[in-house]
Order: C-alpha cells, then sequence, then structure tokens
C-alpha cells in the first residue's frame, strides 16, 4: 500500500457503520465525537435512501472525516460514490458485497485510487478475499446475528480464526454483533480490526465507546 488512503486505511482498527440519524437529528455531533474517540473509517450505511440523499448525507461525512482525518467509505454503491467525487465529495473507500458490482467494474468507474473492501460470509469467501485482485482490505462476519443483516446465518467466531490464518499482506476486519462484552472472544481468534455498529451508536457516551474500543485494540 503506497498511496495516502491505503498507509491510512493499513494503520486503521476501528471502522464504523451508521445511519444518518434523522430521527435523532445529531449527526454531526454524533460524528465529531465517535471519530474523535478513535474511529479510524465510518461508512454511511442506511438502506433505501435516493442518490440525493445519501449524497447530501455524504457531504456532511466528508466534512467531519475530514476535520478528523478519518476515511469515508461508501456501502455498496459505486454509482453514489462517483457521484460525490463529482461532487467535490468523494469518499476514500467503497465497500461491496459478494452481489454488488463486480471488483473490475467498480475500479473502471472509480480508478485506482479508491479503497476496495470486501464483505465475506464463508472461509471460501474470506480465502478468495484475499487474493482478489483490486481488493484491498475484507470483512469477516456476522461474528454473531445482527439486526443490520436480518436473517444473514452467523458463521461465528470460526471464520475470523480462518480468516488470521489467511496470508498477513491485506488487512480484514472481524464484523457482526461486536460489542465491549463480547470484544475479547473476537481478539482471541487473532482479530485486530474490527467494525461495530451498535456499540458504539447505541451507546450513551459514543466517544467514550469509541476510546475503550481502541484501547481495547491496543491502538
Amino acid at each position: 500500500m503506497t498511496d495516502p488512503s491505503r498507509r491510512r486505511l493499513a494503520d486503521s482498527r476501528l471502522y464504523l457503520c451508521t445511519d444518518g440519524r434523522r430521527e435523532r437529528g445529531d449527526l454531526v455531533e454524533f460524528l465529531d465525537a465517535a471519530l474523535s474517540g478513535g474511529v479510524d473509517v465510518v461508512q454511511l450505511r442506511e438502506k433505501g435512501l435516493e442518490a440525493r440523499e445519501e449524497l447530501a448525507l455524504l457531504e456532511v461525512f466528508r466534512a467531519v472525516c475530514d476535520r478528523h482525518g478519518a476515511l469515508l467509505s461508501v456501502n455498496d454503491r459505486a454509482d453514489v460514490a462517483y457521484a460525490a467525487r463529482a461532487a467535490g465529495f468523494g469518499p476514500d473507500v467503497l465497500h461491496l458485497g459478494q452481489d454488488d458490482l463486480p471488483v473490475s467494474i467498480a475500479r473502471a468507474m472509480l480508478g485506482e485510487e479508491i479503497v476496495i473492501g470486501r464483505s465475506t460470509h464463508s472461509f471460501d469467501e474470506a480465502s478468495a478475499a484475499s487474493a482478489e485482485p483490486g481488493v484491498d482490505y475484507y470483512c469477516c462476519g456476522p461474528t454473531w446475528p445482527t439486526p443490520t443483516k436480518p436473517g444473514r446465518p452467523a458463521p461465528g467466531l470460526p471464520l475470523l480464526a480462518h480468516a488470521s490464518g489467511l496470508p498477513a499482506e491485506r488487512p480484514w476486519f472481524a464484523i457482526g454483533g461486536i460489542d465491549l462484552g463480547n470484544f475479547d472472544e473476537v481478539l482471541a481468534q487473532g482479530a485486530t480490526r474490527v467494525v461495530v455498529v451498535r456499540a458504539i451508536t447505541e451507546a450513551e457516551d459514543p466517544k467514550a465507546a469509541a476510546q475503550e474500543l481502541s484501547r481495547r485494540l491496543g491502538v
């Protein structure tokens, strides 16, 4: 990894996925707190948004990420990432699921600078992502069942142990139902990077939650 975004990704340990918090109306305050607490990467993940709505939120995310030196990630939508770039607040990262656009097409749209991540849910998918051309990092999970992915079976801790035995050149993150209560189980499988949602989004003090997660990761 040689360019700035990839160098920052290599150093990243704590990855947050959050919606736009429109019901609470505290998006900027929340993001400032979480990122000042140690979040390295933040992804806007809110299903059902129209492209214009997602772009409006991404502009806010971009400004906060720039204040804190954090990476901004777009979930699934290469077209939205492309549009955000054209509007001047493009993301650093595009995260693709198994059913999203092929990595080669996303690369053709967005070029070599953008960091591309992969979701994996099985030993075979994790092994493939660890070597797939054009992929910069991958996520393994869900470790536990999670309401953000209703109905998806959780491959659990064995998937993390499998990933920790794969070649170490490509960063990977544990994901799915991870919080401070089960964090040590995740670390025991060899994970050194995690993606969280509710552990920070539902915390009374998002900054303190991020700080404790970062501390447990040894940051």
